[in-house]
């Protein structure tokens, strides 16, 4: 099964063209970006240690997406 990652969090306008002459890294992820914006509020908030910190952010991260998807 593979994770759905939402694309790139901040595409260029090249990226966007989808040119195949391109060879391009998209960098973050739209999820690593939701969970690292999650785990800013984790670390604040908990007594967690760092495994179960990161495990959160990623839950917190998949059920954006996944609200994202349900608004499209």
């Amino acid at each position: 099964m593979s994770i759905k990652d939402g694309g790139p969090a901040f595409p260029s306008a090249r990226d966007m063209r989808h040119n195949p002459d391109f060879d391009h890294e998209g960098g973050m992820s739209l999820r690593d970006h939701f969970a690292g914006l999650a785990m800013q509020a984790i670390i604040h908030d908990t007594q967690l240690g760092f495994d179960a910190i990161c495990a959160e952010a990623y839950q917190y991260a998949d059920a954006m997406l996944a609200a994202r998807e349900q608004r499209t």
